[in-house]
């Protein structure tokens, strides 16, 4: 009678270690390039906002831009010590035999050139340098914002710790690093070697002592200037907040800036099919917030797309480099 209690003990025992054996085995994991995230192109109004901070400074330098690409050449102007009352004539862009001027704003000072006289230059770039004359507040760019807010600002709210705001403050020139602006020395006077009747002029007694150049300006980085109202009380040095505004969009498409590789003009995003195949596809890029940026061109909106975005192509080794250490 123990046998049937001895053998159902032993099918007991080869369950158990049939079941340790086949246990449950550790996932695989999924072949290389499988797409294991992926985002749909939304639609949401859109606002370009940063914030910066600034300070309050003393007749602070900004940049003024050529309007078009051409041949600048400079108006023969000494640097006045006062601010101008309506806008100045600073220089001339000319382009296929057209002029366009260059001017520097009202309450301005012509403070040195950027480039050398007759030089050719592109549209937008600084040629000339100012001095507002008064208070102005000056915010330190990052290289990480510089594309975000090198477009044309639409507002910017100023806010001063500790001190009066929120108030609007109005952009002066333009964002972008400034080289060394120079003055050069006024030509010299001609003397004439005779008088009217043809007769010697007589020697000058002595020469009037002439006024020294102005050194110009010094380099900057990247900032923006601007200027706040005559109504809010400003003091040198003190921290300023800025809330710029670079643009708004209504119902735009957008995707997460993961998915997106490239943030100004044009970029690149991978279209995931049903077969989990990526398609590297070019897109247009306008806004972004620093969370999602808005695609102009290239999408409808019905593409499933993978994140991380495409990688950038890495440049190729030259001849003779190794692959390894």
């Amino acid at each position: 009678m123990k046998r049937p209690i001895l053998a159902a003990a032993a099918v007991v025992l080869l369950a158990g270690c049939t079941s340790e054996e086949g246990g449950p085995q550790t996932p695989g994991l999924e072949e290389r390039g499988t797409v294991l995230t992926t985002v749909q192109p939304t639609r949401q109004d859109l606002t370009n906002q940063i914030s910066l901070a600034g300070k309050v400074a003393i007749n602070p330098i900004f940049g003024v831009v050529a309007p078009i690409a051409g041949e600048v050449r400079y108006v023969q102007r000494k640097p006045s010590t006062k601010p101008a009352e309506e806008p100045l004539w600073v220089a001339t862009v000319w382009r296929n035999g057209q002029p366009r001027e260059v001017t520097i704003p009202t309450g301005s000072m012509m403070a040195g050139r950027l480039m050398e006289d007759r030089s050719s230059v592109a549209k937008g770039m600084p040629v000339v340098s100012a001095r507002h004359g008064g208070y102005g507040i000056v915010a330190e760019i990052d290289s990480a914002q510089a594309y975000r807010i090198s477009g044309a600002v639409s507002s910017v709210t100023g806010q001063i710790k500790n001190g009066p705001g929120p108030f609007k403050c109005k952009p002066k020139g333009t964002i972008a690093a400034l080289p060394a602006g120079t003055v050069p020395e006024p030509p010299a006077p001609t003397k004439p070697t005779s008088g009217p009747s043809g007769a010697p002029v007589p020697p000058v007694e002595a020469e009037q002592p002439q006024e020294e150049a102005p050194a110009g300006t010094e380099a900057t980085g990247l900032q923006l200037v601007c200027t706040p109202p005559d109504t809010v009380k400003l003091i040198n040095g003190a921290e300023v907040t800025l809330d710029v505004v670079t643009g708004k969009a209504k119902d735009a498409l957008v995707l997460p800036v993961e998915a997106v590789a490239g943030t100004q003009g044009k970029g690149k995003v991978d279209i995931v099919d049903a077969n989990q195949n990526r398609k590297t596809v070019d897109v247009t890029l306008g806004l972004t917030d620093g969370k999602v940026i808005q695609i102009k061109k290239g999408l409808t909106g019905d593409e499933t797309i993978a994140i991380p975005g495409p990688n950038l192509p890495t440049a190729e080794a030259e001849p003779g480099q190794g692959q390894g250490g």
